[in-house]
């Protein structure tokens, strides 16, 4: 079964790109619990674009672009963790920021996936400050119980960054996906085969 968590150590890292990539690669089904954000293209137009993929309706579509928390609260939508358990069977499941963005004033994203136990793969960009928003993302993890399942990096190789927080964490690195220009569904698919052994998601 192809069953994962999407989780990033900030935001506006590429989580969603990875996403479709790894859609597109294992042919599972996407799904965004929460949208924040309605003006521009959201992360599940962007998956069905890139990747083909059956995607499914979000729980909430909150129109202003901030935290789920706060979205919510401006938007007038009360948001039922409930609501929020993944469907059975092949998913990759993508949250919103990092793993502790807040869903309510009271759970944070990391908090539903300790509850949901599916493995989570941790995206996490290159560029300087990475090893500490890293160590820091799997240790908030591993203190709630949540399975990790590996490490994607994405941007341009910084060796040493990867290496480090891979050795200190003992979270396996899974591949890097580079930044892609032009960017469509066949280079987003070549690109993830080249850096990615898919046997490695199945």
């Amino acid at each position: 079964m192809t069953r994962f968590v999407v989780t990033g150590t900030d935001t506006g890292i590429g989580k969603t790109i990875f996403s479709a990539a790894l859609a597109r690669a294992t042919g599972a089904p996407y799904w965004k619990p929460i949208q924040s954000g309605l003006e521009e293209e959201t992360d599940t137009e962007i998956v069905a674009r890139l990747a083909s993929v059956p995607v499914r309706a979000e729980a909430y579509r909150l129109v202003t672009p901030a935290s789920p928390h706060i979205a919510a609260e401006i938007d007038g939508v009360n948001i039922d963790v409930e609501k929020l358990t993944p469907p059975p069977g092949d998913l990759i499941v993508e949250g919103a920021g990092g793993a502790l963005v807040p869903v309510t004033r009271t759970t944070l994203y990391a908090d539903l996936f300790a509850k949901w136990q599916v493995p989570v793969i941790v995206c996490a960009r290159t560029a300087l400050g990475t090893i500490n928003h890293s160590l820091l993302t799997i240790e908030a993890l591993r203190s709630r119980g949540v399975p990790i399942h590996g490490l994607a990096f994405l941007g341009d190789a910084v060796e040493d960054s990867e290496a480090i927080i891979s050795g200190i964490s003992g979270v396996r690195r899974l591949g890097r996906l580079p930044v892609i220009d032009p960017l469509n569904g066949e280079t987003l698919a070549d690109a993830f085969k080249a850096n990615f052994n898919v046997a490695d998601f199945l």
